[in-house]
């Protein structure tokens, strides 16, 4: 069968990458053509010659906030009008959809009226904010795939046909062969995947690793380069950027100041120490507080702490996330024994409610089923 994926970023590209492995593990037959980066590119030539095509890498279309996507508008329609016209030439049996909603639902809403099966794997944030993205989910999608076990009542209450198969960063870092990337004690840093949040990381990050002192590795993100970096880590010789290497980063290190995202859930699987931290522009935080809601329906940003429903680990946000702030809460992460290990008992917690290993095949072979009905 002809499968055509869609992924607008790096943990997209990750779990497209396992699930193309399922797929074609499970179907003899599957041909991918998909929109993602090295990982899935990675995945189809592993399979061999003429299995799976990458049309283009998701580098081109990433954006991060509302000005972003304002200031971007006319390049990501240009993708959207690209991506309609490969699908209407290469008429796969089911498109599959990997979170990335702004340009995901405008391809499912299109795929639907064509007359393909909609999949949706990793499901849109509607818990979070803009529930009435739901009535899409409804109308376009023949099946929603989530992975996170606090969704299940969620769509349940919505009346949303969905599959859980448990996490797939489980396969993802257990499967992971670890190296140590330095030699010696430090702290990593993960300013994030796209541009503005790397801008507004970065510099608070750095004055951190001024103050305290210590050797810092900076996780660089696989759509980034050295320049995206460099102007924030001239002149500091104890600070060293690494690409490719972001989960040895964290196995290794003392403790990691992260951007919020997939970063977080994966530290609290390989078990560092962290402190979560995010800000945005000053119109994407009005955009989230007064249009979206999204502090009167969370008590929590960060995947982990969701999933245990409480703080497992600290979350510095807006005009929390400071120089101050965040040296404390390094310090407090290095040397206060029992904190340290009170949070490791909680990501013990966030894995048990994961699930097992096997998660990117169970899905893949729940999807050929779909389509073998």
């Amino acid at each position: 069968m002809k499968y055509y994926i869609i992924a607008g970023e790096a943990s997209g590209d990750l779990h497209g990458s396992n699930l193309m492995k399922g797929l074609y593990a499970g179907d003899p037959e599957a041909e991918v053509r998909f929109w993602g980066g090295d990982l899935m590119a990675a995945a189809a030539a592993e399979a061999g010659s003429g299995r799976g095509a990458l049309v283009r890498h998701f580098r081109e279309g990433a954006v991060m906030g509302i000005s972003d996507v304002l200031f971007k508008a006319g390049r990501l329609l240009g993708n959207v009008r690209a991506c309609k016209a490969d699908i209407a030439a290469w008429r796969p049996d089911a498109v599959i959809l990997i979170d990335y909603p702004g340009f995901n639902f405008k391809i499912a809403r299109f795929a639907h009226n064509a007359g393909f099966r909609v999949f949706y794997y990793i499901a849109p944030k509607t818990w979070a904010s803009r529930e009435g993205r739901n009535c899409k989910l409804r109308k376009y999608v023949d099946k929603l795939f989530i992975v996170f076990p606090f969704e299940i009542p969620f769509f349940e209450k919505h009346g949303i046909q969905f599959v859980y198969k448990g996490n797939p960063l489980v396969d993802a870092v257990d499967g992971h062969v670890f190296e140590r990337p330095v030699e010696g004690p430090y702290i990593a840093v993960l300013p994030g995947s796209r541009k503005g949040e790397i801008s507004r990381m970065m510099p608070v990050c750095m004055e951190v690793a001024d103050k305290l002192g210590c050797k810092v590795v900076v996780a660089g993100a696989p759509a980034r380069g050295e320049a995206d970096y460099a102007p924030y880590i001239a002149g500091r010789p104890d600070v060293e950027l690494l690409f490719g290497r972001t989960y040895d980063i964290l196995k290794y290190a003392d403790a990691a100041v992260i951007n919020s995202g997939t970063a977080s859930l994966e530290a609290a699987l390989i078990g560092t120490p962290q402190v979560v931290c995010w800000s945005g522009s000053k119109l994407t935080i009005f955009v989230a507080r007064h249009i979206f809601r999204v502090g009167d329906r969370l008590d929590f940003i960060s995947l982990g702490n969701l999933i245990v429903g409480r703080e497992a680990f600290r979350e510095l946000i807006q005009e929390d996330f400071n120089v101050d702030a965040v040296v404390a809460e390094v310090k407090r992460l290095r040397d206060d024994t029992e904190y340290h290990n009170r949070m490791l008992g909680d990501y013990r917690e966030i894995r048990g409610a994961l699930g097992g290993r096997g998660s990117s095949q169970a899905v893949a072979d729940a999807m050929i089923k779909e389509l073998r009905k």
